[in-house]
């Protein structure tokens, strides 16, 4: 049986990690695939780190739009060592990656090509989408309160509000 390092770099039913996308549990849109390569190696330039560290820093990074799951980004980190690029020593009972010179080399320049680091590429193609999601989170989060602590009225008017808002937007669409 193959470990999940070999198992990733075949061309028969595995991808290669450096052509992952940011997958894990999302709450923003997805990203170019190979992205999640460059983070790990950007997040990773700016200060060494455990697995979880690189999880919550990416997460961090975005806003709380994308959690990368441990999945990708753990053989991710395997892969990089495997590969020289970063290396591995014990610290307080932890796994912690840094960068050795030809990882910084190889971060400096995926970066570079990419015009930026991952979570800056999709900031500046966020055209307001965080805005929304925030916004739209706000929503949910004040329908589930009526619905807990709301009586049968208020749980009626809340419908009847979100139906309204649903019209206007469509009604605002149509009138381009």
């Amino acid at each position: 049986m193959r470990d999940f390092r070999e198992q990733g770099r075949g061309h028969r039913g595995g991808h290669r990690h450096d052509q992952e996308g940011w997958e894990g549990h999302r709450r923003g849109g997805r990203m170019r695939r190979g992205d999640i390569r460059t983070a790990v190696l950007a997040i990773l330039a700016e200060e060494p780190g455990h697995g979880y560290d690189v999880i919550q820093r990416l997460e961090e990074k975005t806003s709380g739009a994308w959690r990368p799951s441990p999945g990708s980004v753990y053989p991710t980190l395997q892969l990089l060592e495997d590969e020289g690029l970063t290396r591995s020593v014990e610290r307080e009972g932890k796994r912690v990656y840094e960068l050795t010179d030809a990882g910084r080399e190889e971060a400096s320049r995926r970066v570079e090509e990419a015009g930026g680091t991952p979570w800056e590429i999709a900031g500046r193609n966020d055209t307001g989408m965080g805005e929304f999601r925030d916004a739209l989170r706000q929503l949910l989060v004040a329908s589930k309160q009526v619905v807990a602590a709301g009586n049968r009225q208020q749980s009626e008017r809340m419908v009847e509000i979100l139906k309204q808002a649903r019209k206007d937007i469509y009604t605002m669409l149509a009138e381009d």
